[in-house]
């Protein structure tokens, strides 16, 4: 019990990165806005010493937002972070963390210098072996205080503007619960008014580029738990499926005996606790989730409304999302037609890409189906099944990516949703992360799909997909043009053979041969093609 507590200690002491740094979680840092702390390989702050970053002023992207945000100054996330924090540290090279303490995603070593890329894989393709370490991976982060982060229980106004400091400690499980929260939650606008047309993670161009920092910065934190630095999530391909073939005991837990809504007690998901699940609650509240326990992960997959989602999601609903052309389109949020985001999100038509969100498609429809914790936004990765499935989601992202070749500027700059602008900096990620840094291929991050890993005649086929998309669409285009050029070549040649048959019989008394050659030569034939 003493080596528990002293290692509890040694745990909570540590300086922390995140939401909040530990180190700036206290009134000095919030009254002064500033969070640069120093980096323990030479004490100055964000490792200047050693060149790793310096104190800068955070620089907001000024590009106008769209329409769904009526308000300012009432959020503490508008403007992320400036309402905490305006000078946080700027890391140099592949440094990063809030401290510049880290390497890059994609990065290791003393200097942060050696290139890695590791390997996410099927849940099923697992060894017993490796898939038992994996759970029991889950279960230390779940009775684990992180190392790294605090949660904010309280408002920048309830914290007096920073003079009352409202911070506690979390495992690091929850501490990701709580993130998708925090930035999920409606805006609290006093008395008993909320706000809910507000997501910083969802319904909008950020949704497949956060959840791709959200699933990094996870991966990391069990790395570091675990000191097994070559861990990766593991994926399920829910494409096909008749039924959720990983909710059984010897994977995520199976359905309860007696009550179909709870897990099996077979299972050790079943004695978790889940936080943050009572959006109403805190509303009429007007607070935050503090991360108290609510009760066990709920789950009935497949008893869920049919009407909305009739079965898991197709390969043939992939394939049709996958050849989208548009990552984002119109008003850049749910009602958006023919994007690829929305319709991979789930609330355009997987079939034809038309918004509808009376039905939810793709990643929506696996939420939908699992009937439980999973399927109300802002406490859904309280289930364990979330990184499994968003895993998968963020493969799509990337084979689209690959695909498709989109360059940044593809990415919108202006005018969507509050905080999905491409220089808006995600919330609520403490060190900052802008939305465009993460819209490119996995291996520049790190890390690669075990199926996307194809042999070389499939990646040249994968390489020629945009090409041959793009002829698809011009191919009537293209047969008009043969023709017109076939045809336009024939009377080229007539004419050149009947001016050669005309020199050859020509008599040498009669010359005309300087003019019917300049005739000739002055003959133009250009086309618009």
């Amino acid at each position: 019990m003493l080596l528990f507590a002293m290692g509890f200690l040694l745990v909570i002491l540590q300086p922390s990165t995140g939401q909040f740094p530990r180190a700036c979680a206290n009134t000095q840092s919030l009254l002064r806005k500033e969070c640069c702390p120093p980096w323990d390989g030479d004490g100055s702050p964000c490792g200047e010493l050693s060149r790793r970053g310096s104190c800068q002023n955070i620089l907001l992207s000024q590009a106008p937002l769209g329409p769904q945000f009526p308000f300012s100054g009432v959020d503490d996330r508008e403007d992320w972070p400036s309402v905490f924090f305006n000078r946080t540290c700027r890391c140099e090279g592949n440094f990063m963390g809030f401290n510049c303490g880290e390497c890059k995603f994609g990065f290791s070593g003393l200097n942060c210098t050696e290139r890695q890329l590791r390997i996410r894989r099927n849940i099923f393709q697992l060894t017993t072996s490796e898939k038992d370490k994996f759970l029991a991976y889950l279960n230390l982060a779940k009775n684990t205080p992180s190392q790294d982060y605090v949660i904010a229980t309280g408002t920048y106004t309830q914290m007096n503007n920073g003079s009352n400091p409202m911070f506690r400690n979390i495992n690091v499980y929850d501490l990701f619960v709580w993130v998708h929260y925090y930035a999920s939650r409606d805006t609290l606008l006093g008395g008993s008014n909320v706000w809910r047309d507000i997501d910083f993670a969802h319904e909008a161009p950020g949704f497949l580029p956060w959840h791709r920092v959200f699933l990094l910065m996870w991966e990391r934190e069990i790395q570091k738990i675990t000191g097994d630095e070559h861990f990766t999530i593991p994926y399920w391909d829910w494409r096909d499926a008749e039924e959720c073939v990983v909710c059984t005991d010897e994977y995520m837990g199976g359905r309860h005996p007696t009550n179909p809504n709870l897990l099996s007690p077979a299972s050790f998901f079943s004695s978790w606790q889940v936080i943050c699940t009572r959006s109403e609650e805190y509303n009429s509240q007007q607070a935050l989730c503090n991360a108290t326990s609510e009760g066990p992960i709920l789950r009935n997959p497949g008893n869920n409304d049919k009407s909305r989602t009739p079965r898991l999601p197709s390969s043939a609903e992939v394939e049709f999302c996958l050849s989208l052309t548009q990552y984002e389109s119109g008003s850049m949020d749910k009602m958006a037609n023919y994007s690829f985001r929305n319709t991979l999100e789930g609330f355009a038509d997987p079939r034809t890409a038309i918004s509808n969100i009376s039905q939810s498609g793709l990643h929506n429809a696996l939420h939908i189906y699992m009937n439980g914790s999973m399927s109300q936004v802002q406490g859904s990765a309280n289930d364990p099944v979330f990184v499994l499935h968003h895993a998968f989601v963020d493969s799509i992202f990337e084979r689209w990516l690959r695909r498709h070749r989109p360059m940044l500027e593809v990415y919108p700059a202006a005018n969507a949703p509050i905080g999905h602008n491409r220089e808006n900096y995600m919330v609520p990620f403490i060190p900052l992360y802008r939305n465009g840094e993460f819209f490119k291929p996995s291996r520049e991050l790190g890390y690669d799909y075990e199926y996307l890993q194809e042999p070389a005649l499939d990646s040249f086929h994968e390489f020629l997909i945009p090409y041959l998309e793009q002829a698809r669409q011009i191919w009537a285009w293209l047969v008009g043009a043969a023709v017109v050029g076939g045809i336009v070549t024939a009377v080229l040649t007539g004419l050149i053979l009947a001016c050669r048959k005309k020199r050859r019989g020509t008599s040498s008394e009669i010359q005309p041969l300087l003019i019917e050659s300049e005739d000739c030569h002055n003959m133009s034939y250009q086309s618009n093609f």
